[in-house]
């Protein structure tokens, strides 16, 4: 038996460990050994609804992009609530925007749509079924091509290079 029978994705495990010690906020051995059960039992019991394992070309820009996404969830976080505060809805410019994707990577494309969805102020809205346009819901855009540029270079290009060959 492999050690792939029994850890079948071990980046997700980690990722979930993770997860779970920030979201409990508190390292005491009960918590660790619970992460570590539902780390190990998440993956196992969720491999057989993955329908390929997504494929890594350069790993190592991952980091980065994870340090980014946090980066702009928290500080999307203050910009709404500045919004929520201080300013008048009658001064938002909501709207949908419809971004074009370069994406060809299944797996790829879903961590986009979540990643817009995870960032307060945009959600994902629909994703066409050619998998070619995403319709994201704006809190406030005032410029639609400089919010285009804005998510494929900050999210869809490092995406595209971890995820896909060039």
């Amino acid at each position: 038996m492999s050690i792939r029978t029994w850890l079948p994705q071990p980046l997700l495990s980690v990722a979930l460990l993770f997860a779970w010690l920030m979201l409990v906020n508190r390292l005491t051995a009960g918590q660790f050994l619970l992460g570590v059960l539902l780390s190990l039992g998440i993956p196992w019991f969720s491999a057989r609804f993955w329908p390929d394992k997504p494929r890594l070309y350069r790993p190592v820009r991952l980091p980065a992009l994870m340090a980014r996404v946090l980066w702009d969830i928290l500080w999307a976080n203050l910009v709404v609530a500045k919004w929520i505060l201080w300013r008048s809805p009658e001064t938002l410019h909501s709207r949908f925007v419809l971004l074009p994707l370069a994406l060809q990577d299944e797996f790829a494309i879903i961590l986009l749509v979540n990643i817009i969805s995870l960032t307060p102020g945009t959600v994902s809205s629909e994703l066409s079924l050619d998998r070619r346009r995403l319709l994201i819901h704006c809190l406030n855009v005032t410029d639609e091509e400089a919010l285009i540029r804005e998510i494929k270079a900050r999210y869809e290009e490092p995406l595209r290079e971890i995820f896909e060959p060039c």
